[in-house]
């Protein structure tokens, strides 16, 4: 296996939010791996005695590659607020990023919704 070098990596990750109809969208464009992933866990969790969103959609269809550390972001995050009684679903992810949730077995865990609409419009 090679590794590549940052240079020749796309710069970061892109990380904005939005609330819609109260529910917190957290869009995520780039390559979540190791070097980013406090990008990703500051998007989904609360400051330190901040007291987290009940119902969080995180949009991962810009997102091209996600090795374990994003995946150990979500589960924190879907622990989180879980514990107020509140969700965390997937939206967008594209196939090769829906293929290493469904490995994991994410899926079964933090529901994987096509668009972020039927995310917000699921029960």
């Amino acid at each position: 296996m090679t590794d590549i070098p940052k240079a020749d990596r796309p710069d970061g990750l892109v990380v904005e939010q939005s609330v819609v109809d109260g529910v917190r969208v957290v869009v995520v464009r780039g390559e979540i791996d190791h070097d980013v992933k406090h990008v990703l866990s500051e998007a989904l969790l609360p400051r330190r005695g901040a007291v987290p969103p009940s119902r969080v959609v995180v949009d991962l269809s810009g997102v091209t590659f996600m090795d374990s550390s994003g995946i150990n972001s979500l589960v924190v995050a879907h622990r989180a607020v879980s514990a107020t009684a509140g969700w965390l679903r997937i939206a967008g992810a594209q196939a090769s990023v829906l293929h290493v949730l469904r490995i994991v077995g994410i899926d079964e865990i933090i529901p994987c919704h096509a668009t972020v609409e039927q995310a917000l419009d699921n029960p």
